[in-house]
C-alpha cells in the first residue's frame, strides 16, 4: 500500500505541477509569436477537452489491463507535448502539442488512472483518506513546480523552460514501475457483474451521477479560468509578475491541506455536503475578491482560501463514484466524470481569452463563475451516495 500511495503521489506531483504552471506562459509566448489571448487560451482548452475525453478510454483501458501501462505511455506523450510547445512554429503546431498530446498525457498520468489503482489496493474504510493524500500530493506538485516555472521561464527563457520541464516528465516512467499490480487481471479479484456498456448505461442513468457530473463541470470552470488567466488578469492591473507566481503557489500550499482534510472529512462525513460546502464558498471567496481593492496581499488572501478548496472536490467525488457502483469499472467511470470537469474546463479558459480580447477584461467570466458555485452547490445537495442495488441475473444467464 506504502508503494502505490507514494508512486502515485510522485506521478500525481509531477503531472499536476508542470501543468498548473501553463497560465505562466501565456504572456511571453503570445507576445514573441504575435498571437492572441485566446490563441493561447483555445489551445489549453482543447487540453482540457482531450484530457477528459481520452481519461474515459485511458480509464477503461487501466481497469483492463492496470495502470502501469497506460501511465507509462503518458509520461513519454507528456515529454513530447512540451517539447512540441517549446518548438512550435505555427498554430496548428501548438494545437497539437499543447492541445492533443499533452491532454492525452493528462489522461493517462492522473486521477482516473492513479485513482483506480489505489481503489483495487486499498480497502473502501481507507479509500477517501487515500485519494485526498494522492490530490494532495498533486497539490504540492503546484506549490513546488509553479515558483520552479517561474523561475525557469526567468533564468532560461519560455522555450528552454519548456525543454527542461520535457525531460522531467520522463520521470514518471520509472514512478509507474511501483504502481504495477503483478497479480491484476483483468479486474481479478473485483468480479465483473456487468460489462463496460452496461456499467456506463447504468450510471448514466443514476440521477445522482448526473447530478455530480453537473457539479464536476463547475470545478473545472472555476478552477482552470483562474489557473490560466490569474498571471495576466494581475500584470494587467499592474501587480509585478512574481505576485502571480505567488498566488498560484499559494493555492498549491493550500490545497494540499484542503485536499487531504476533504479525504478525512469523506469518511465521516456525507461527501455531498462537503462538495455543497466546497462550492458555495467558492462563490463567496471569488465575490469578495472583486468587491476588495486589489493588491498583493488580498490576492494572497484569495490564493489561500481558494487554495483550501481547489482540488479538494476530487476526493469526494471520485469516493463517492466508487461507493454507488464498486472499483471494477471505477477508472472508466471517473474518467466520465472527469470528463464532465473537462467540458467545463474548456469553458472557462476558452470564454476567459474570447471575452477577454473582445472587452478588454475579465469581469463577465468572473460573475460566470460565482453564479456556476452557487448552481452547483445546490445539485450537490440531492446527492445519495448509497451503493447501488443490482438484480442478480438469472442462473445461466
Amino acid at each position: 500500500m506504502t508503494q502505490v500511495l507514494l508512486c502515485g503521489a510522485a506521478i500525481v506531483t509531477l503531472s499536476m505541477g508542470i501543468r498548473h504552471g501553463f497560465g505562466l506562459w501565456l504572456q511571453p509566448m503570445t507576445q514573441s509569436m504575435d498571437w492572441s489571448r485566446e490563441t493561447f487560451a483555445f489551445a489549453i482548452a482543447v487540453q482540457n477537452l482531450v484530457w477528459g475525453f481520452t481519461g474515459i478510454f485511458a480509464g477503461m483501458l487501466a481497469d483492463r489491463f492496470g495502470g502501469f501501462r497506460i501511465i507509462f505511455a503518458g509520461a513519454v506523450l507528456y515529454a513530447l507535448g512540451l517539447a512540441g510547445m517549446a518548438y512550435s512554429t505555427s498554430v496548428l503546431m501548438f494545437l497539437l502539442s499543447t492541445g492533443v498530446l499533452i491532454g492525452m498525457a493528462q489522461a493517462g498520468t492522473t486521477y482516473a488512472v492513479i485513482y483506480g489503482v489505489i481503489g483495487r489496493n486499498i480497502s473502501a474504510s481507507r479509500r477517501s483518506w487515500a485519494m485526498g493524500l494522492a490530490a494532495a500530493a498533486g497539490s504540492f506538485g503546484q506549490f513546488l513546480m509553479v515558483p520552479t516555472e517561474g523561475f525557469l521561464i526567468d533564468s532560461l527563457g519560455w522555450q528552454q523552460a519548456l525543454v527542461v520541464l520535457s525531460a522531467a516528465a520522463l520521470l514518471m516512467m520509472p514512478l509507474a514501475l511501483g504502481l504495477r499490480e503483478p497479480h491484476f487481471r483483468g479486474g481479478a479479484g473485483h468480479f465483473r457483474e456487468q460489462t463496460i456498456l452496461q456499467a456506463l448505461l447504468e450510471a448514466l442513468k443514476h440521477r445522482s451521477f448526473q447530478l455530480l457530473m453537473a457539479g464536476f463541470f463547475v470545478c473545472g470552470f472555476q478552477v482552470v479560468f483562474i489557473a490560466v488567466h490569474m498571471p495576466s488578469y494581475l500584470k494587467d492591473h499592474g501587480l509585478a509578475p512574481e505576485v502571480a507566481s505567488y498566488s498560484l503557489a499559494l493555492i498549491g500550499l493550500f490545497n494540499v491541506f484542503g485536499t487531504y482534510a476533504a479525504g478525512v472529512l469523506g469518511q465521516r462525513v456525507q461527501k455531498k455536503n462537503i462538495l455543497a460546502f466546497i462550492y458555495v464558498t467558492r462563490a463567496i471567496a471569488i465575490s469578495l475578491f472583486l468587491l476588495v481593492p486589489l493588491s498583493p496581499m488580498s490576492v494572497y488572501v484569495f490564493s489561500a482560501v481558494m487554495g483550501l478548496l481547489w482540488l479538494s472536490t476530487v476526493p469526494p467525488t471520485n469516493a463517492v463514484v466508487a461507493q454507488m457502483f464498486g472499483v471494477a469499472h471505477f477508472s472508466m467511470l471517473g474518467g466520465f466524470v472527469f470528463f464532465s470537469h473537462q467540458i467545463g474546463s474548456f469553458m472557462g479558459v476558452w470564454l476567459g481569452g474570447y471575452l477577454f480580447d473582445r472587452t478588454g477584461s475579465y469581469d463577465i467570466v468572473w460573475y460566470i463563475a460565482i453564479a456556476l458555485g452557487l448552481m452547483a452547490a445546490l445539485v450537490n445537495l440531492p446527492i445519495k451516495e448509497a451503493a447501488i442495488v443490482r438484480t442478480p441475473a438469472p442462473q445461466g444467464a
